[in-house]
C-alpha cells in the first residue's frame, strides 16, 4: 500500500462562501459553468514544484523551518523520487490538474552532466507513471539555469561559450523530457541574464547571444516535434541588478528586434510586475493587447517589501481585473495560473501547504466570477465606448485609415476651435468595479 504523507487530510471539498472550514472551497467549483465553459477551464490551476516541494522556510537571515515527514535530510535520487509521490497526493487531494517543474527542483545534479541526465530520466520515469494513473498534467517544464555557481555570470548571456553550450545542453535535455511528459508549455526565466554594472558588460552582444540562444530553443522545438508552447517570463531585477527581460514591454520589442515574436510568448508573474513598477493588470492588458499573453504565474508581492516575497494571492480586486483580460482573450489555454506561490517562514504545518493553495485559488475564482458578472453586464465597455465615440466619427476614421494630413488637421482645429473638456470620471469606474468585489 501506498505511503500516505498528509494524513487526515482528504479531497478538498466545495462548502460555499458561507463555510468557516479552512480545509474546503468557499468559491472554488471545478465544474460550475462561468461565461460558457467549466471554471476549472478558464483557471486552469498549476502547483509549482519548487516552492511547494523544495522550499525549507529559510530566508537570507535564518534556515528553514519547515518539518517534512517525507524529509530524511539528504540530496539522494531516493528523496527526489519520494517527492514525486508527495506532489501527486497533494495535486490529488487538493483537486488540481497540472503542476510544473525546474529540472533541478525534480531530480538532483549528478558528478557529469551525463550522470545528471540520467538522473533525470529516472525520476522523469516515475513523473510519468504517476500521470498515468491519475490523469494529472504538467502545464510546463523550464531548466535552472541561475542557481549552480557556474551561472554565476549568467547562462547564455555569459561572456564564456562554454558555459553557453552547457546552458544549451540543459536546456535540451529539459525540452526532451518536458516533450517526454506531455508539457503544453515550456519556460524561459532569465534570471541571471543581465548584469550587475555595465563597466564589464558588452550590452548589445549579450542581447544578441540571448537571441541566438532562444532561435536555437525554437528550432531544437520543431526539431523533435514538441507541441509546447514556448514563453519568456519577464522580471527586472533579483538576481541581477537589471535583467534583459524587464517587463512585457521590453520582451515584446526584445523578440520583435530579433523576429523572435512568432515562437514566444509571455507568462507574467504578478510579483515581477510589481517590481518593474507595474500592475499586475497593466501587465496582462499590455501582453493581451499585443497576442502575447500565454500564461500567468499567480501570486503577489507585499507593498512594504521591495523584493519578490511570491506570496498567495488574496486581493479579490486584483484577481477581478486579471481574469477580464483572460475572459476578454477567451482564456489561457494552453497556458494556465500556476500558483508560484510559498508559505511564510512562519507557516510550517503541512495543512497550511493546502489552506494557502485553497484561498489562493478562491481568490481567483471569485475574482473570474466578478469578471464574468462585469463583461456580461457590459457597463464598463459601453463607458469606454462613449468615451471614445468620436473615434468612430468621420475624423476618427480618417486618422485611424491614413487619410488625413497634418495640414488638414490644423485646418480642422482652426475652424472647431478648443475642444470641450470631458471627464474621465476615474472614479465613477471604481464605484462600479466596487460593486463586484
Amino acid at each position: 500500500m501506498a505511503t500516505e504523507y498528509f494524513k487526515g487530510i482528504s479531497k478538498i471539498p466545495f462548502e460555499g462562501p458561507e463555510s468557516v472550514n479552512p480545509l474546503a472551497f468557499k468559491y472554488y467549483r471545478p465544474d460550475q459553468v462561468v461565461a460558457g465553459r467549466p471554471m476549472k477551464d478558464w483557471l486552469r490551476f498549476s502547483v509549482c514544484y519548487w516552492h511547494t516541494w523544495r522550499g525549507t522556510g529559510a530566508d537570507m537571515f535564518g534556515p528553514g523551518t519547515y518539518c517534512r515527514p517525507w524529509d530524511d535530510g539528504t540530496n539522494s535520487l531516493e528523496s527526489y523520487l519520494k517527492l514525486v509521490d508527495v506532489n501527486f497526493e497533494f495535486l490529488q487531494k487538493l483537486g488540481v490538474e497540472y503542476f510544473c517543474f525546474h529540472d533541478r527542483d525534480i531530480a538532483p545534479e549528478g558528478a557529469t552532466l551525463e550522470e545528471t541526465n540520467k538522473n533525470l530520466e529516472t525520476v522523469a520515469a516515475h513523473i510519468k507513471k504517476r500521470m498515468q494513473e491519475t490523469g494529472i498534467k504538467l502545464l510546463w517544464g523550464t531548466a535552472n539555469l541561475f542557481s549552480n555557481p557556474r551561472y554565476m555570470n549568467g547562462a547564455s548571456t555569459n561572456p564564456d561559450t562554454h558555459v553557453f553550450a552547457y546552458a544549451a545542453a540543459q536546456v535540451k535535455k529539459c525540452m526532451d523530457i518536458s516533450k517526454e511528459l506531455g508539457a503544453e508549455n515550456y519556460v524561459f526565466w532569465g534570471g541571471r541574464e543581465g548584469y550587475q554594472t555595465l563597466l564589464n558588460t558588452d550590452l548589445k552582444g549579450e542581447l544578441d547571444h540571448f537571441a541566438r540562444f532562444l532561435q536555437l530553443a525554437a528550432d531544437y522545438k520543431k526539431q523533435i516535434g514538441f507541441q509546447g508552447q514556448l514563453l519568456i517570463e519577464p522580471k527586472p531585477r533579483e538576481p541581477t541588478k537589471h535583467q534583459y527581460d524587464f517587463d512585457t514591454a521590453a520582451v515584446v520589442a526584445f523578440l520583435k528586434s530579433y523576429n523572435l515574436d512568432k515562437d514566444y510568448k509571455v507568462n507574467i508573474e504578478a510579483n515581477h510586475c510589481t517590481l518593474a513598477g507595474h500592475t499586475f493588470e497593466h501587465e496582462l492588458t499590455y501582453a493581451s493587447a499585443y497576442g502575447f499573453l500565454g500564461s500567468i504565474d499567480a501570486n503577489t508581492g507585499d507593498p512594504l517589501l521591495g523584493w519578490d516575497t511570491d506570496q498567495f494571492n488574496m486581493d479579490v480586486k486584483q484577481t477581478t481585473l486579471a481574469m477580464q483580460v483572460v475572459l476578454r482573450q477567451g482564456g489561457l489555454q494552453p497556458g494556465g495560473l500556476n500558483f508560484d506561490a510559498k508559505l511564510r517562514r512562519e507557516s510550517s504545518d503541512l495543512e497550511d501547504l493546502f489552506i494557502g493553495h485553497i484561498a489562493g485559488m478562491d481568490t481567483f475564482a471569485r475574482g473570474l466570477l466578478a469578471a464574468a458578472r462585469l463583461e456580461e453586464e457590459g457597463t464598463f465597455q459601453a463607458w469606454r465606448d462613449e468615451r471614445y465615440a468620436s473615434w468612430k466619427g468621420e475624423l476618427g476614421q480618417k486618422i485611424v485609415s491614413g487619410q488625413v494630413t497634418f495640414a488638414e488637421l490644423e485646418q480642422f482645429a482652426l475652424q472647431a476651435g478648443e475642444p470641450k473638456q470631458v471627464s474621465a470620471k476615474q472614479e465613477k469606474y471604481e464605484m462600479l468595479l466596487n460593486r463586484y468585489v
